[in-house]
């Protein structure tokens, strides 16, 4: 007699357990544990038994019909439950290449040669904007319209960088799948072109001397914290990126020798770098070390002294000084640097060196961080000189 709804339902368990037929040699094994639907069946002369569900989450009619399709392939000569295990097995490997997992993996073998806030970033923006459409699909089978289509998605916000940079993140991704045996091609490679270009401006900055001579006394006249007051003085004079500043450590710096020394790993280029450190910059690092001294940090966070400021804090000390974000920016300082340097007449070699940007003999640049040291500490004090004379508002200057 055909098995009920009400009857699986009302069984109850006893001591051990017990079965509950149904047609078709389907039936239903009560547990202690709960209530299972079960088919025993022979193929190629042995006794098998296929799991159909558990109820109540499989109901009695699609148990039904998992044991008329299991049947069906019997019948056939096919096995459901080796069909079972090739697809859990299937499931396991779609699973284990999917784009997201294979990104993560890509992720872990490389950011441990990226700054922290570099990497932070890069995994946010998959998790934002990638992740969600396509972070489950197996990687070999994504195809470049469906990979246009969520950059697509990132465009119609109107952040069109943030989409470029996806695009190449993806790409290192579909190129990591590749060189591991899980993609055939870097499917990202066919969509040169596809996306709206981005104008790329140049950091504001302000290069005018007059203008910087206002910058440089609002920066002594700004109310804010001791600390980021500190970071905002020394911005100009070491001309850093952001991010290496507002991380800078007592311990990289060397007071009696006036030189700040980053290791590698906290530099964008990941060589390290030498600061020399002018008579003006060991002044404002004197005069904040008997408050943050004690710290790790130069500039610590004003909520934990564990933590460097925000990398936002600057940027907002500018805005409420009235400089808009078209008027001047955190890396605006190396840009101002680097032009009036330009222009008084030093070596290019020099201020590059100064500046930490790419070398492009990697090896190098590995041996050349020491490069030209005599004359930038020359180029330092002249040009913390040239920066007091404006502020002052006296003559302008051209050293070199």
């Amino acid at each position: 007699m055909p098995l009920t709804d009400t009857a699986i339902r009302n069984a109850k368990p006893r001591s051990k357990q017990f079965k509950l037929s149904d047609e078709k040699g389907m039936y239903v094994l009560v547990k202690k544990a709960g209530k299972y639907f079960r088919l025993d069946y022979r193929f190629a002369g042995k006794r098998k038994t296929l799991a159909l569900g558990v109820y109540p989450d499989v109901k009695l009619a699609e148990a039904r019909e998992k044991c008329d399709d299991a049947k069906r392939m019997i019948r056939n000569g096919v096995d459901p439950a080796q069909v079972r295990k090739a697809n859990k097995a299937m499931q396991v490997e779609q699973s284990e290449n999917s784009f997201e997992a294979i990104t993560r993996e890509w992720f872990i073998k490389h950011s441990s040669n990226w700054a922290e806030s570099h990497a932070k970033k890069i995994i946010r923006r998959f998790e934002l904007h990638v992740f969600p459409w396509l972070g489950g699909r197996p990687i070999a089978e994504i195809t470049p319209p469906e990979l246009l289509s969520v950059l697509r998605r990132i465009e119609n916000k109107g952040i069109h960088e943030t989409a470029h940079r996806a695009l190449q993140n993806c790409g290192q991704v579909f190129r990591y799948a590749v060189a591991t045996g899980r993609a055939e091609r870097d499917n990202s490679a066919d969509l040169r072109g596809a996306l709206t270009p981005v104008k790329h401006g140049s950091m504001a900055t302000i290069t005018e001397p007059k203008k910087i001579g206002e910058l440089l006394r609002a920066i002594d006249g700004y109310q804010g914290t001791p600390v980021v007051q500190s970071a905002l003085k020394l911005a100009p004079l070491v001309f850093l990126r952001p991010g290496e500043l507002r991380r800078a450590e007592w311990t990289e710096i060397d007071i009696d020798n006036a030189e700040w020394r980053i290791p590698a790993q906290k530099m964008k280029m990941k060589f390290p770098h030498i600061i020399p450190l002018s008579e003006q910059s060991l002044t404002i690092l004197c005069d904040i070390q008997p408050i943050t001294g004690q710290g790790r940090y130069v500039f610590p966070s004003i909520r934990s002294d564990s933590r460097p400021m925000s990398d936002n804090a600057i940027l907002a000390a500018l805005r409420r000084m009235g400089y808009a974000k078209e008027d001047m920016s955190g890396h605006g300082f190396r840009a101002m640097a680097s032009t009036i340097l330009h222009e008084q007449g030093w070596l290019s070699d020099i201020i590059e060196r100064q500046l930490a940007h790419a070398e492009r003999n990697k090896i190098k640049a590995a041996y050349n961080y020491a490069q030209h040291l005599p004359e930038r500490r020359g180029m330092m004090q002249a040009w913390a000189d040239y920066l007091d004379s404006l502020k002052k508002g006296g003559k302008v200057v051209s050293f070199g």
